[in-house]
């Protein structure tokens, strides 16, 4: 999608989020800024909520609260997480540091600094599922150095991937995923926001298209308006009973396999990401196509090397990294 993003422009508030367990325990949040362990499936409104509550709790949320993505820090190379905005003045003159390093000077500088409004900084560690047990160790140390004057929210699929001293300095929220019900109630609010036409069917195709997922849906809903010009039922179902993976998947297999690594992952990256699309979805086309172009010992290396990528991804570590491990393997000779 070229336009802007709806899960971006539409950003739920804190009192719009669908589950009331969840929103009631951000709201007293606010008031009393404890740390958090955001732990639910993915879809699920984790990264939603943290922002919402950041927003509510922070008069300048842009300079007081910092949010890292574990999953795509140690994903991408040294140099562009240096080039980062968010992260070039922590960086400069360090380029000797590994990635791990990077990531703790980081999370030291961000929880060091005064906040510009307030009187604390708030610190959003998503996909902590992928943080290795000695970074852990290290993050412990920066929270119990900075408890005063940071708040720190972990969120996770997996909490038992963190260890205890990190489970037990945060209050745990649990999310899980959003009912059909709740799913539309969402659809609906943006829909009339941005003033298209729409009717309860197709709000309900969707809703079942996402499957629980949140952020699925929306961008499904945002696809099917920008096709079509309405959320109709005829729309979402002709909208989204085409949309198909294949020509995306064949360009990204393309690439890999002509060593265009960096074009392959900016595809990867465009599935997991803009069109809300999982590991497992991504892994079974690639598997789907390998089966029609290799045979032999290829395609048996493949699904070997994909056997590997589902169970690290049902460990709860991160589906781009194992994904892009994919990719470079089937590029290696070339």
């Amino acid at each position: 999608m070229d336009a802007p993003l709806w899960t971006d422009t539409h950003a739920p508030e804190l009192a719009e989020l669908p589950q009331d367990d969840a929103r009631e325990y951000l709201e007293r949040a606010v008031e009393e800024p404890i740390n958090l362990l955001l732990q639910g499936p993915p879809g699920s409104g984790k990264t939603a909520a943290a922002r919402a509550l950041a927003r509510k709790a922070h008069e300048d949320p842009d300079n007081d609260f910092v949010e890292i993505n574990v999953a795509d820090f140690f994903a991408r190379t040294k140099t562009e997480i240096k080039n980062d905005p968010r992260f070039e003045h922590f960086l400069v003159g360090r380029s000797s540091m590994s990635k791990r390093d990077m990531i703790n000077h980081v999370l030291k500088e961000s929880a060091s600094y005064a906040p510009v409004s307030g009187g604390y900084t708030t610190i959003l560690l998503d996909n902590a599922e992928d943080v290795r047990e000695d970074f852990q160790q290290a993050l412990r140390r920066i929270m119990e150095q900075h408890h005063r004057t940071t708040q720190f929210i972990v969120a996770t699929r997996q909490p038992t991937k963190l260890i205890p001293p990190i489970r037990s300095r945060c209050f745990p929220v649990s999310f899980r995923s959003p009912s059909s019900e709740e799913l539309v109630t969402v659809l609906e609010r943006i829909v009339e926001q941005e003033e298209v036409d729409y009717d309860a069917d197709g709000l309900e195709f969707v809703a079942g298209y996402a499957n629980g997922n949140l952020r699925q849906a929306i961008l499904a809903a945002q696809t099917t308006v920008e096709d079509a010009g309405e959320l109709t039922m005829s729309a979402a179902y002709e909208t989204l009973g085409e949309v198909g993976l294949d020509d995306e998947i064949e360009s990204m297999i393309d690439d890999a396999e002509a060593g265009d690594f960096t074009d392959a992952r900016s595809t990867l990256d465009d599935l997991l990401v803009d069109e809300g699309i999982d590991g497992g979805e991504v892994l079974e086309a690639i598997l789907q196509i390998a089966r029609k172009r290799y045979q032999g010992d290829r395609l048996a290396e493949i699904h070997r090397l994909a056997a590997d990528v589902e169970f690290e991804m049902h460990e709860g570590t991160s589906d781009r990294i194992h994904v892009s491990h994919l990719l470079a393997e089937l590029g290696r000779d070339a």
